[in-house]
């Protein structure tokens, strides 16, 4: 603990240092010399890593060339010439992880970091930030009808996060399928995509994934984990929600399962970024994050770079965890014929929800009326039930003539005709019908 507080003291100490050294870098104005110190280096960086060795040099040479004509000496604003850079590299490919930033802060701390030994130090540090982050797990519950749901909103490295995915996985272990959502994650490690893959799947590893690096010329594979703590669920049903916003390794997740048949891929298609990386000191005051590896699916021999990965249910973001809950439930209800009555109850629900049953006026007014100790009534577009001594409670419509409170899940009311009159509502459970309540006025 000393030795720790001690490295942080000096990382501090060299951090203050750096910033009054060069207080006002931020705000100092461009430079024909850091300019060119910057295209040389972006060039360099892009040549000796960019997962793509001929576009990298059509980069640098595009950079080289631009730099000659004299379109970047017209640049007065250090954001604004980042903007201009990653704009020139991404005319030669649009690579969506490839971005080139302005950022005197951020290079200061790489290289205080740098100044550092990979010690515990570092992983300390690493650990807090993601700690901060719940490690990506930012929600979980078991839904109606026993679903289980996981939020995840980016994919931590196992190194820290291993025990609290294993018990995220282990606390969902019970449910009849499982719902993950990655409509917010902008990815991670593929440690951890491999980590959770592996609850999905028996202890026979299967190779889900493989992603080659540039820079060392080398192959990695994944396979799931022979082992994994606590119950692994090889028969459930998997559903992943996705976005425009999914990227990265949270593509990589979903297009593995995909392509390997084990889950329904429900949303949008994802972003496109299929190729990892790292950040890179460019100068004093710039960054660029460069893409050196390429993901290679072992089934398509290919990725999702640039196209996304398409889910098998097409759907507005924001209504497909409602949709997927839906088709679970549709499922599960095939396969469990003793509890289909409340798999359709919560389905009914579902289903109004996703896409909400419109009555007009009129029929809402022709609804109006006392119901033995309920009296039903319409106001301002909306349809109220009041029970004496208690307040009034708005009712929303699941069907044409089916209610229920709003909000509420165990109690529905259905509305009885008889000659197209209204002649009473009736107690609905999910199990059971209730009291029948006749109109007295």
């Amino acid at each position: 603990m000393r030795n720790l507080l001690l490295k942080l003291f000096l990382l501090l100490f060299f951090i203050a240092n750096s910033n009054f050294a060069n207080s006002g870098t931020e705000n100092n104005p461009l430079t024909s010399k850091e300019i060119e110190e910057v295209i040389l280096s972006l060039g360099n960086i892009l040549k000796t890593n960019y997962v793509y060795p001929e576009k990298a040099n059509k980069m640098a040479e595009l950079l080289d060339k631009n730099y000659r004509a004299g379109r970047y000496h017209r640049v007065k604003e250090a954001r604004q010439l980042a903007r201009k850079l990653q704009e020139d590299i991404k005319s030669v490919y649009q690579d969506k992880h490839l971005r080139v930033r302005f950022d005197p802060k951020v290079v200061l701390r790489i290289r205080a970091q740098e100044k550092q030994s990979k010690d515990d130090f570092s992983d300390e540090n690493e650990f807090r930030k993601m700690q901060f982050r719940n490690f990506g797990f930012n929600e979980l519950k078991i839904l109606s009808g026993n679903l289980g749901y996981l939020d995840l909103r980016e994919f931590s490295d196992t190194k820290y996060a291993t025990e609290t995915a294993a018990a995220a996985m282990n606390f969902l272990s019970n449910t009849d399928a499982l719902i993950i959502d990655l409509r917010f994650n902008g990815g991670g490690s593929p440690t951890m995509t491999q980590f959770l893959s592996s609850y999905l799947f028996n202890s026979k590893p299967v190779h889900l994934s493989g992603i080659y690096w540039r820079p060392d010329n080398e192959y990695t594979e994944f396979y799931t984990l022979s082992q994994v703590p606590g119950k692994r669920r090889p028969d459930i049903d998997v559903y992943i929600l996705t976005s425009d916003n999914t990227f990265s390794a949270a593509e990589e997740f979903s297009y593995n399962l995909k392509n390997l048949k084990r889950a329904t891929l429900i949303g949008e298609t994802t972003r496109g970024g299929a190729h990892p990386g790292e950040r890179k000191v460019v100068s004093d005051r710039f960054t660029i994050w460069v893409p050196s590896g390429r993901a290679i699916n072992p089934i398509t021999n290919s990725n999702w770079e640039g196209v996304g990965v398409k889910p098998h249910v097409e759907i507005l973001a924001s209504k497909a965890l409602l949709k997927a809950q839906i088709i679970a439930l549709e499922k599960l209800a095939k396969q469990k014929e003793n509890l289909d009555s409340i798999y359709t109850w919560y389905i009914t629900a579902l289903k109004a929800e996703l896409d909400p049953v419109q009555i007009d006026d009129a029929t809402l007014q022709q609804y109006e009326g006392k119901f033995g100790f309920l009296t039903w009534s319409f106001e301002n577009g909306s349809l109220y039930s009041k029970r004496k001594g208690e307040e009034k409670r708005q009712l929303e419509a699941i069907d044409n003539n089916l209610f229920r409170f709003q909000g509420g899940k165990n109690l529905r009311f259905k509305v009885l005709m008889e000659n197209d009159k209204v002649i009473g509502v009736q107690e609905v459970f999910y199990n059971r019908v209730g009291r029948t309540l006749f109109k007295s006025s």
